[in-house]
């Protein structure tokens, strides 16, 4: 230990470590990962760069739990654009505008069960899923195809679908970014995102999602990094106690666990730095402080660590907060470790004509499903050029994971091509590359990027039989002969799309 948290109680230490949500690198657990295991650290949180397969994942999951068999490991997989358990290849299942597009909750409770068994097949038993955000800013840079949708009722019954789903399999489910990250047009990952509506909009709008999954039980909701001033006007929901504890808890009756988003994110990093924000973070209501996206080091670790402690000493944390909070996490860590040891899988339910029972490919399945066709333009005849226009990712989604629907399409059709292309020219690239085959357009929220839609207003200028697949959300008017939305890119609608383009 440091020589802050020498003559601290050795409860009040544990517990500072409790609270604790770290990262780590490599595929296999370090040392010092183990020895703050022993030590009281409750809760580990994976990234796409610990996992190689579902082999290796099974086999650092033991590891940690041969260290602690009740320690609660974390993942961000939401499904969809946004996967850690397939970051490598895109993930099979679609993600929420994909569910919502549909709007069949059977098929979302399925999907996400699926999910869930996958995740705690590999020893995962917390998912920080599912996004409950009201995605009424169409051009948000952060959460487009990661919301159900801009209906709040729709969002708040597929979120329900989607809760009861992790949970049917024993693995924790995250609702988040509460008090909801729909309505932003700043990613929290760069800046602070601020919100400026009243709090009947926020009431019949934001929080919907929230109160509906509060009703059906989520075991933990994640906090935003985002300024309301209609609930608060200084600090964001993550440092709010009016927003923590007076509305969620209080308000809302919230009783399980809640998580933060992670404290590296600009949004707090940058603006409060990571231990004065996680301090104010437990002292407003939150249990567990998430970090170790970009931060995954023993040196974060006892960073936090001892901030905790020296706020407790000094009086700016209550111990009794401190405690309350990791005792959320031991009684989750609980639920999960009874579960395990019950060795019981309930059920979800069918998803209207499918089946679920394990190893369905209800991934793709739901892929298929969530797919809009138009225009007048047949499939394919011969093999195409695809031209993938390629808009920078955001950090939730990162850019390691590959999308489009090139890879499928040339299986379906051998001799297809593919190109990437960003900004200047590209209209002049793809027809120099397409020569005369048919040019196959793929992008993702044209709405969003005006170079995208010029290069796309060229290329159909010339090629008016061009092939247009929206793989992000769908608010640009409908181009192209033939016209297809995904309403995401995971590697299952990118499937989904070239079985239609080649007719299969």
């Amino acid at each position: 230990m440091t020589t802050l948290v020498r003559g601290a109680s050795p409860t009040l230490v544990r517990d500072a470590l409790t609270v604790l949500q770290p990262g780590f690198t490599g595929t296999t657990p370090p040392d010092w990962l183990l020895r703050r295991i022993g030590e009281g650290l409750s809760s580990v949180g994976l990234f796409g760069r610990n996992i190689v397969s579902p082999d290796q994942l099974a086999a650092l999951t033991a590891r940690l739990r041969a260290e602690r068999d009740d320690v609660l490991v974390a993942i961000d997989e939401e499904g969809g654009d946004v996967t850690r358990l397939e970051v490598r290849s895109g993930s099979s299942f679609p993600g929420n505008l994909a569910l919502g597009t549909v709007d069949d909750t059977g098929l979302t409770r399925a999907v996400a069960a699926e999910l869930g068994r996958r995740l705690a097949a590999c020893g995962v038993d917390f998912n920080w899923a599912p996004s409950a955000d009201v995605n009424s800013d169409p051009a948000n840079p952060v959460i487009g195809v990661r919301s159900f949708g801009a209906d709040p009722h729709l969002a708040a019954r597929h979120t329900v679908a989607y809760v009861e789903g992790l949970q049917s399999v024993g693995v924790v489910a995250c609702t988040k970014h509460f008090p909801g990250h729909g309505d932003t047009n700043v990613d929290s990952h760069l800046a602070m995102p601020r919100i400026d509506v009243d709090l009947a909009t926020l009431h019949a709008r934001e929080l919907v999602p929230f109160r509906a999954a509060i009703a059906a039980g989520s075991k933990s909701v994640m906090s935003a990094h985002i300024l309301l001033p209609a609930l608060d006007p200084d600090r964001p929901a993550t440092l709010s106690p009016q927003i923590l504890t007076g509305l969620l808890r209080r308000e809302l009756g919230y009783e399980g666990l809640i998580v933060t988003d992670g404290m590296e994110m600009q949004a707090i990093a940058s603006t409060y730095g990571i231990e004065r924000g996680s301090v104010l973070a437990l002292a407003a209501g939150a249990d567990a402080i998430c970090v170790g996206g970009g931060l995954a080091d023993e040196e974060t670790v006892l960073r936090l660590r001892d901030a905790l402690v020296d706020a407790v000493r000094t009086g700016e944390l209550p111990e009794e907060r401190l405690a309350d909070a990791a005792a959320r996490v031991r009684a989750l860590a609980s639920w999960t470790q009874a579960h395990r040891a019950r060795g019981a899988e309930t059920e979800p339910g069918a998803a209207s004509e499918e089946g679920t029972a394990p190893g369905t490919d209800i991934g793709l399945v739901a892929a298929r499903r969530a797919l809009r066709v138009t225009g007048a333009g047949g499939p394919l005849t011969a093999p195409a050029h695809v031209a993938a226009f390629t808009p920078a990712t955001n950090i939730a989604v990162g850019d390691e994971t590959p999308w489009g629907v090139g890879p499928e399409l040339a299986r379906l059709m051998p001799g297809t091509t593919t190109g990437t292309y960003a900004a200047d020219a590209a209209a002049d690239r793809v027809l120099r590359d397409a020569g005369e085959r048919r040019i196959v357009a793929v992008v993702r929220d044209v709405h969003r990027h005006p170079w995208m839609a010029g290069a796309l207003d060229a290329l159909l200028a010339v090629r008016p039989d061009t092939v247009v697949v929206e793989m992000g959300v769908n608010q640009a008017p409908a181009r192209g002969a033939l016209h297809i939305a995904t309403h995401g890119a995971a590697r299952v609608c990118g499937t989904a799309a070239a079985e239609v383009l080649a007719g299969a």
